[in-house]
């Protein structure tokens, strides 16, 4: 795409041995405009070089003038780029719909391409024409694809995850709003996340302890507690120094388990997932309440020590069987 040169002259030399020389004739602040271009001694009536024309080598002169010029305004002088073979389709997407509900979601449909049609299924490949929002009500996978004359789109497949209406978690402390992996219940979504943590599915509290009290909504047989943190430590992203796990059966007297210790400033350039399990031997409790005590000051050793940096915790799903 030709622009204003800045130089009078240059040259690209090329690896075939030919030259491509580029002039400037009058080219100065005041002279910015092109008043017309010649390329190998012919008017160029375009605002772009074709790739070829370079490789072939020659010469194009840019003549200069100081007042704003028609050259370049005209319809179809301007560069486009278009695809022309192996066209495909853009899939559907999902436009409204919460991919973690308690009671039920209602799911929109939509596709950038104009009249494209829409194809979904529920779980099964048995795909039905989208004509209108639907409602989940459990877990589902929702299975999308959509047709345009001989094309059609990859499919693509979208998780939605249903919340035990009865449960529900209180946190203490104030997550990330860049890092809200969803909002309070992400804790205890069902949401598995990966190592990366740009997914948006980590829970991210920066210099501040994780203290979550989770509401089974009635006394039920616990025997294990599972949470997981994430390690990063290039995004400043360390374990909590220790994970403290309580249970009550009335959200007042709690009983402490076992203390997990990490050495959590030990330098490790790993991506890890830590899961920190407590075990209970088979007993009836209603609340869970999660500690997990933050690293603060980075180690000496980091690249953010110098700065006064401060560690983030990294939290996803809070389960209990």
């Amino acid at each position: 795409i030709i622009g204003t040169p800045l130089f009078e002259k240059a040259t690209i030399n090329l690896e075939s041995g030919k030259q491509f020389n580029i002039t400037a004739k009058n080219v100065s602040d005041i002279n910015k405009y092109i008043e017309y271009v010649y390329l190998n001694g012919k008017k160029l009536d375009r605002t772009y070089l074709m790739h070829e024309e370079i490789m072939n080598g020659g010469a194009l002169e840019f003549h200069m003038t100081d007042n704003p010029a028609v050259w370049g305004s005209r319809e179809g002088q301007e560069p486009k780029t278009e695809i022309k073979d192996h066209i495909i389709l853009p899939s559907p997407y999902i436009e409204k719909g919460d991919i973690t509900f308690r009671a039920q979601t209602e799911v929109v449909l939509n596709t950038s391409e104009k009249n494209a049609k829409i194809y979904y299924a529920l779980d099964e490949n048995d795909f039905k024409l989208y004509e209108a929002p639907f409602t989940i009500t459990e877990d589902a996978n929702v299975k999308l694809y959509s047709e345009k004359g001989e094309l059609k789109s990859p499919v693509l497949t979208t998780p939605f995850y249903k919340i035990d209406p009865n449960l529900s978690i209180t946190l203490e402390s104030e997550y990330a709003n860049q890092y809200s992996a969803g909002g309070n219940d992400a804790l205890i979504d069902g949401i598995r996340s990966t190592k990366n943590y740009r997914t948006g599915s980590w829970q991210g509290y920066h210099n501040r302890d994780l203290v979550a009290t989770v509401d089974l909504g009635s006394q039920k047989v616990i025997s294990t507690v599972n949470v997981n943190f994430l390690q990063d430590q290039g995004a400043w992203i360390f374990y909590p120094t220790e994970v403290q796990c309580f249970v009550s059966k009335d959200n007042k007297n709690f009983k402490a388990l076992k203390t997990h210790k990490i050495d959590a400033s030990k330098r490790d350039s790993e991506l890890e997932i830590k899961t920190v399990e407590f075990k209970i031997p088979k007993t009836e409790y209603r609340y869970v309440k999660i500690i997990a005590k933050k690293l603060g000051e980075l180690p000496e050793w980091h690249l953010g020590y110098p700065m006064d940096g401060r560690s983030w915790i990294f939290a996803d799903e809070i389960s209990i069987r």
